[in-house]
């Protein structure tokens, strides 16, 4: 079993921001860090844990907030999020954002097109 996450491991640990979606019996929980800014996610076969990290999904945004959501629309799996990039960084001033995400081969999620499952 490996350790679990401490609360000192700002580039992966739990903040807020909770996101869970299935895929081939596979539950990812994604979420923000805190005060890195990361979008991360970690897979488990429960919805209730156990999970494993298994990466960032997406760096800082404009205005430190990393709250998202996924959408599967026509077989296409989006990344909805926001910043403040319109607003010069004003945290409570915050624009829509949407990405198209992709799975690899072993089940990966990313925003990298050339890294994603042949279909």
């Amino acid at each position: 079993m490996k350790e679990p996450l401490q609360a000192s491991d700002h580039d992966r640990r739990f903040f807020e921001a909770a996101w869970m979606h299935k895929r081939n019996g596979v539950y990812y929980f994604s979420y923000s860090t805190g005060n890195t800014h990361y979008l991360c996610y970690a897979t488990g076969s429960s919805p209730l844990g156990p999970f494993t990290y298994r990466g960032r999904i997406l760096e800082p945004v404009v205005g430190w907030t990393t709250h998202h959501s996924f959408v599967e629309f026509r077989g296409r799996l989006w990344l909805f999020h926001h910043d403040s990039s319109l607003s010069g960084g004003k945290n409570h001033l915050r624009c829509v954002k949407v990405k198209e995400l992709w799975y690899t081969e072993s089940g990966e999620l990313t925003v990298d097109k050339s890294k994603a499952k042949k279909e």
